[in-house]
């Protein structure tokens, strides 16, 4: 069992905050083991709702009856099931008085987050949760979890191979079963072949037109597509950030599946050995290095952008919260070096920082503004974000 303590603090903390908190992630990230250990929490007895589970559905056929009944704190699980508990769940806590407070788990989904921020405007915040992190598994497990990814069971699996056949499974039952159940209605083979795709474009702008070509159908199709799987929070879009300069900047997204280990599996490599002679293997890293580096900010997606020029300038990772701005490159090297690029984003962009995440031992100075932070230093040398 891994200790997910900061996740646990945050959750706990936005609880005192706002009525109702909905976490929100992929299948199998790890949501229930959370909530149960904040139930484990309470003076009051356990209030959790399986909406899976015919037992607990048919303790809520009548859901303010049962749910009016309880205080402190209830978790109810795969609340995209049942998307007419919302309103009852707006008078219950409207009630003057009331110190229930309700966690909602689920799958996102533009439906699901439609329905509940209309119902519950004002009272309800998310909280997306992702997988293992560097903080949680520790920084001498960062290679495992570059392979294997951070779903739970599969960083946890006793060997490679079990990783990688508990991946292919979740790919298919989120393929063939999770996204039916979230009003999604496109053929399987479709998505996977989709999805296979875009793994080996991991890294990369987007190009609607080539995809488009390569399925035979049109751009707003494969655009679709896209959406589907990042409102599943499998696909990370990368939006492009502009600014008021003479060179002529890219415009679309840039795409990264989530997860290294379902990356890994689309590409049909099982050990570290099958990656280190890959042609992704450098992007891979990237996007790994990247999902760290932003959950240790503690940034959220719309403050996580990218930069590039049409004349070859770019910037792998900026963010922006206020008036910071803060730069980020990935290099899979142990002797990192400032190049014309970042130079260029620095003056452009006007950062605070540019920090370039290697993949050597120590983090040190590379010039005036530019730090070279080593991964396995990652923890103690970038604080989170103020």
């Amino acid at each position: 069992m891994i200790d997910r303590a900061r996740q646990i603090e945050t959750v706990r903390k936005l609880l005192r905050r706002h009525p109702v908190i909905a976490i929100i992630g992929a299948r199998q990230v790890g949501k229930t083991t959370l909530a149960r250990s904040l139930l484990a929490e309470t003076k009051e007895p356990p209030a959790y709702f399986d909406l899976e589970n015919p037992e607990d559905l048919a303790r809520l056929s009548d859901p303010m009856l049962t749910l009016k009944q309880r205080k402190g704190l209830v978790v109810i699980d795969e609340i995209q099931q049942r998307a007419d508990l919302f309103p009852v769940l707006r008078v219950l806590v409207d009630q003057p008085k009331a110190s229930t407070r309700f966690l909602l788990l689920g799958s996102a989904s533009p439906d699901l987050i439609r329905r509940s921020s209309e119902t519950l405007a004002g009272r309800i915040f998310y909280h997306e949760l992702g997988g293992f992190s560097l903080d949680e598994v520790g920084v001498e497990n960062a290679m495992q979890l570059w392979v294997r990814g951070g779903f739970p069971r599969s960083f946890l699996a006793r060997s490679h191979a079990e990783s990688d056949e508990w991946r292919r499974g979740f790919i298919r039952t989120f393929l063939e079963r999770d996204l039916p159940q979230l009003g999604i209605n496109i053929r399987s083979t479709t998505i996977r072949r989709f999805w296979t795709m875009l793994s080996h474009y991991h890294g990369q702008t987007w190009n609607a037109s080539e995809f488009a070509r390569s399925f035979g159908v049109a751009d707003t199709t494969v655009r679709n597509y896209l959406d589907v799987l990042t409102s599943a929070l499998v696909i990370r879009q990368l939006q492009p950030w502009h600014e008021n300069i003479s060179k002529r900047q890219v415009k679309a997204p840039k795409i990264y599946l989530v997860d290294s280990g379902l990356l890994h599996t689309l590409l049909n490599l099982r050990t570290l050995a099958d990656l280190e002679g890959h042609p992704k293997v450098g992007a891979s890293w990237e996007g790994f290095a990247m999902g760290q580096v932003i959950r240790q900010l503690e940034a959220r997606g719309d403050e996580c952008y990218f930069w590039a020029t049409h004349g070859g300038a770019e910037l792998d990772l900026l963010v922006v919260r206020g008036r910071k701005r803060l730069g980020f490159e990935f290099k899979r090297t142990s002797s990192p070096t400032i190049t014309p690029s970042m130079r260029s984003a620095l003056a452009d962009l006007k950062l605070q920082s540019l920090c370039l995440i290697h993949a050597g031992e120590t983090t040190f100075q590379l010039g005036k503004k530019i730090q070279a932070i080593s991964l396995a230093r990652l923890l103690e040398d970038l604080p989170p974000l103020k």
